[in-house]
């Protein structure tokens, strides 16, 4: 399971005075709070009225993302950015509120493979025909609605405005949030693989993308198995991928620009890339060891090669000096090793970055 922490967004849905949807968010919200800061869970309010969307106003198909509206524009980066929804919804007439059901409809690609559970309330079913209504549509814009949820009749739960202290309420609500949870991390691969600035990767199944901050845990753990034969080739624990603590890394993968192949929330490789002057440096070349010799780490160099400037003039990379199947590989792409008088046990291998020594262009274009 990934441990980077989720943002989830509490949907209030009911725009009519009075309402008695800010109590029960309130309650929601209070009650899962401890919880979900336990889990690394991020909980964000939003209340549909305050986003002040008309009724849908933009000229083309959602699923274009062509926004043309600021407000839709606005909308758009809010659910972006979360992992997961809970929405707060009453029932009006056997369904959804009005609110709710633009809401959604303004969007497309920002919903898919997130999960969305839902605390209903009203008399009679407790609002439960507003959630089933809300499921059609949802599971149409690839959001995955859950099976627990929360229903509250009104006239068994509110004196006077206020909802009445509810153990069995109160656990409800964890089982959801706990369920939310479970389903978010599990769908992640799928939300990451359908996200803007992914590339399909070598591996059947896998995509790359820029590696963020967020991704150190992931990365230190690769760094960790993927060195220790380095390590042990060239008879040295001097190897600072060994060491680097969490925040050690996090602040490189902020600095350097580093790719990294995925395939069902695994990562599989990286390699990261700078510029020096017109040397354009790259590093940190990993696969993990059951997938080596299938062409994971050449498609990786590759790539780093592909990202370089136009006015690069040197490609640089260092490996351990007894590090032979890397050697081997370097040389096989085009890499010189560049005698040396250094004693700290590495490497130097250079490529001439000219366009007839590799097609950048062509990788450009292929991602």
């Amino acid at each position: 399971m990934s441990t980077k922490p989720l943002r989830l967004l509490v949907l209030l849905c009911s725009t009519r005075p009075g309402a008695l949807g800010p109590v029960i968010g309130q309650w929601l919200i209070d009650a899962i709070t401890p919880c979900a800061a336990e889990l690394g869970v991020e909980l964000v309010p939003v209340v549909l009225a305050d986003l002040d969307l008309p009724f849908l106003d933009e000229e083309e198909h959602p699923s274009s993302g062509i926004y043309r509206q600021e407000h839709t524009r606005r909308w758009s980066s809010i659910v972006d950015t979360a992992d997961g929804f809970i929405v707060v919804t009453p029932e009006y007439n056997y369904g959804m509120p009005a609110t709710l059901k633009n809401a959604l409809d303004y969007l497309g690609r920002e919903w898919a493979w997130k999960p969305i559970g839902f605390v209903s309330y009203g008399n009679t079913s407790a609002g439960t025909r507003s959630v089933q209504h809300a499921k059609q549509v949802v599971t149409t814009l690839r959001l995955v609605p859950l099976g627990a949820t929360v229903a509250i009749r009104i006239s068994d739960a509110v004196d006077d405005g206020r909802l009445r202290p509810d153990a069995a309420r109160d656990a409800a609500g964890l089982g959801l949030l706990d369920e939310l949870v479970r389903v978010s991390h599990a769908l992640r691969p799928m939300r990451e693989r359908a996200g803007a600035g992914t590339v399909a990767g070598p591996v059947p199944g896998s995509y790359a993308r820029r590696l963020t901050p967020d991704d150190a845990p992931e990365v230190t753990v690769l760094q960790r198995c993927c060195w220790v034969e380095e390590a042990v080739v060239n008879d040295t624990l001097a190897i600072p991928a060994l060491h680097e603590s969490l925040e050690q890394v996090r602040e490189w993968l902020a600095d350097q620009h580093t790719t990294g192949v995925w395939l069902d929330g695994r990562l599989l490789g990286m390699v990261r890339t700078r510029r020096a002057g017109t040397d354009w440096h790259v590093g940190r070349l990993a696969v993990v060891p059951d997938l080596r010799g299938h062409g994971l780490g050449r498609w990786l160099l590759r790539t780093a090669e592909a990202a370089a400037d136009p006015d690069i003039r040197r490609i640089i990379l260092f490996t351990g000096s007894n590090s032979q199947r890397n050697i081997n590989l370097y040389q096989s792409e085009g890499y010189e090793l560049v005698p040396s008088t250094s004693t700290d046990g590495t490497a130097l291998l250079t490529k001439d970055a000219s366009a007839d020594r590799f097609d950048a262009a062509t990788m450009r274009a292929a991602h």
